[in-house]
């Protein structure tokens, strides 16, 4: 009887030695041309009590009137009785490139004597989104490029008040950090002094250790050693303690975004007085395309897997 022998596959190289230029580098360029002939899309949610400066907030971090504020000037500002979710998209350009950028805001959450179950409207907003994706996704004939109205971050506003986290920010960071990329920042931080802005980061920052609470950059999803160690870096700074302003000043000849005091100009686009400069460049610089990412591979992955188990379920 004939011993079967056994395949044997040559192992591809590693690291292959090429004898010339081959120009592989240049899909870079391609990637960047069509990016650029299309442009993307940029979906960010801003939570948090009315007063805290979200609106100011996306102003700054965009250098353009991008908030619903802004775009609906005049209009009284009532506290709603529920939590009403509103979205604005804006065309952005810079450089050349085109981004869709759409702001939902969360106008009524946290300002009520009762606020039970006010994240609801919010869950189901970021779930609606995911729905429409999926339904979109399944279709026999389907669009070349599916239209992404999912909220790649969700930006949480906590209240400067120097002690500890609410009960309600808690409960809405538990519940929203399993369904979206959550990053909490502490909201007018001019407000606080160095120290009590230092213990309050150090407290929170517990806080969310002890519930479990995974907010972006998550630690699971880290790729690789560099990626650990640059997300290590940000961990320790989050939640960032901000200041937004949407008016410029005049310092030392140069114009800069600031507020104004009567002790001097807080520079929001200074590391030294504020970490505005961190928040901007997680959220556009250095992990615009990673918060993408994880929404698409993790957050709507494992809400497709529910969805279709659910609709396979006999009966």
């Amino acid at each position: 009887e004939e011993e079967a022998v056994p395949l044997s596959v040559a192992p591809g190289p590693v690291g292959c030695q090429l004898f010339g230029y081959v120009g592989i580098e240049a899909v870079l360029d391609q990637m960047k041309i069509k990016t650029m002939k299309t442009g993307f899309e940029f979906n960010i949610m801003v939570v948090g009590q009315s007063g805290l400066g979200k609106s100011t907030m996306v102003n700054t971090l965009f250098k353009s009137k991008v908030s619903r504020k802004s775009s609906q000037p005049g209009q009284e500002e009532r506290i709603p009785k529920t939590v009403q979710l509103q979205s604005i998209t804006h065309v952005i350009e810079e450089k050349g490139v085109k981004m869709k950028l759409t702001v939902t805001d969360t106008p009524g959450f946290g300002d009520q004597i009762n606020n039970e179950n006010c994240w609801d409207p919010i869950i189901k907003y970021i779930n609606e989104q995911y729905e429409r994706y999926l339904r979109e996704e399944i279709l026999i004939t389907r669009k070349r490029k599916i239209p992404d109205t999912r909220v790649h971050g969700c930006v949480y506003f906590v209240p400067p008040t120097g002690h500890w986290l609410r009960p309600l920010d808690l409960e809405f960071m538990r519940r929203l950090s399993k369904i979206v990329n959550v990053v909490p920042v502490i909201a007018k931080a001019d407000t606080l002094t160095l120290e009590e802005r230092a213990e309050f980061k150090q407290r929170i920052q517990e806080d969310l250790k002890t519930h479990a609470i995974s907010v972006y950059p998550q630690e699971d999803f880290d790729q690789d050693p560099e990626d650990r160690a640059l997300n290590d870096r940000i961990r320790e700074k989050i939640p960032f303690a901000v200041v937004g302003a949407d008016q410029e000043h005049q310092v030392n000849g140069k114009r800069v975004l600031g507020r104004k005091t009567k002790w001097g100009i807080i520079e929001v686009e200074n590391p030294a007085h504020c970490e505005f400069p961190l928040l901007r460049d997680l959220l556009i610089r250095s992990h615009l395309q990673d918060l993408k990412d994880i929404t698409h591979n993790v957050h709507y992955e494992s809400y497709r897997v529910r969805r279709l188990n659910e609709s396979n379920r006999p009966g």
